[in-house]
């Protein structure tokens, strides 16, 4: 055999070899998006994430690879990058019962400069109906001819301003403390109070008509519990103190607090519920404001655990509590204190909505 012929098969064959091992660098991937392709009933303060196949080049990762549209309008907002994860997060709430549609160009690109072989593009609906006005009320039934209703007690530290009617049941007359109560016929009076006072003991027909109001009281409380698809998921994570509240349902798995004011914004007829899972505490001296013609009556706190509402402050809205509600020195609130244990006052001033 000829040896000067071997030697460039046996480059060749090297060559070939080397070239095969050697792959090209590969278009990334889409994963995981936030929310899911045609989802539905979508918070309206939702984030819009997007999962790479792989590490992204960040600088490529901007409001012009990630927009999110409502029709044909861009909604303005921060896009961020961690990981192999893009998140972005829109400026203000979205709207109502809206379609929205998210999309990642092949702009973004991974390390090795490859962008995605095509948009990924995805859609989602948010929750909640096209008009927050048509959200329902919760019917308070008769307990909503009450500013207080409670079960095992109403205590009052002297001297509080009460426009309104008081009740409770299934615990008697003498539960009612620091009222100076002065006993009539199937109800009391107190001079701290522009209404009547009615317990289980008084004569009929308040009996069964207090039983009924804490009957429908927890009925309401059911009803605003079980409200489907928040239009507000955690919203500030519980904390909502500074915050401007629309109208809508909104939800929370643990506590709510207002370390600073609060202002509801609406018209007249928009409502607001509020579910939380947790106690809810406003710090002293906060105040909620209602803005745009918002009224007391259309707002409603369901509440799990313990309201406490710090000195000084001034709540707004239906409070339906299943544990308990303490108003703290000097504390007022325009609504109604609706308990399905007691309700604790302390110089305060309560005013029907």
């Amino acid at each position: 055999m000829n040896p000067i012929r071997i030697i460039p098969v046996l480059l060749i064959a090297s060559i070939l070899s080397c070239n095969k091992n050697e792959s090209p660098a590969q278009n990334p991937t889409a994963g995981a998006t936030s929310p899911v392709n045609r989802a539905t009933a979508v918070p309206r303060n939702s984030e819009i994430t997007f999962s790479f196949s792989e590490s992204m080049d960040p600088t490529t990762i901007n409001n012009s690879t990630f927009t999110l549209k409502k029709g044909s309008t861009n909604i303005p907002g921060t896009v961020t990058y961690s990981g192999t994860t893009a998140k972005f997060s829109p400026s203000d709430d979205l709207l109502s019962a809206t379609v929205y549609t998210a999309t990642i160009t092949t702009g973004a690109k991974n390390l090795a400069g490859k962008g995605l072989a095509a948009n990924s593009v995805w859609t989602f609906t948010t929750a909640g109906i096209i008009s927050s006005s048509a959200l329902p009320v919760v019917d308070l039934g008769v307990s909503g001819n009450y500013v207080i209703v409670a079960k095992t007690a109403i205590n009052n530290n002297a001297t509080s301003a009460v426009t309104g009617d008081l009740g409770l049941s299934p615990a008697a007359t003498s539960y009612i403390t620091g009222f100076s109560i002065t006993n009539a016929t199937g109800y009391a009076t107190s001079a701290q109070v522009t209404g009547k006072i009615y317990a289980a003991d008084m004569a009929v027909p308040t009996p069964i008509n207090m039983t009924t109001a804490v009957n429908n009281m927890v009925t309401a409380y059911n009803d605003a519990a079980g409200r489907p698809s928040p239009d507000f998921l955690e919203l500030g994570t519980g904390n909502i103190g500074g915050r401007t509240l629309l109208p809508g349902l909104y939800k929370w798995t643990g506590n709510v607090t207002m370390p600073a004011s609060v202002t509801i914004k609406g018209g007249p007829n928009d409502v607001w519920i509020f579910q939380v899972a947790g106690n809810v505490t406003m710090s002293s001296a906060v105040r909620i404001t209602l803005s745009g013609g918002a009224q007391a009556k259309n707002i409603f706190w369901q509440i799990a655990g313990q309201a406490t509402f710090g000195t000084t402050s001034h709540f707004e809205g239906i409070i339906l509590s299943k544990t308990g509600i303490t108003f703290q020195t000097g504390a007022s609130i325009k609504g109604r204190a609706l308990a399905q244990t007691a309700v604790i006052l302390d110089g305060n001033i309560i005013m029907k909505p």
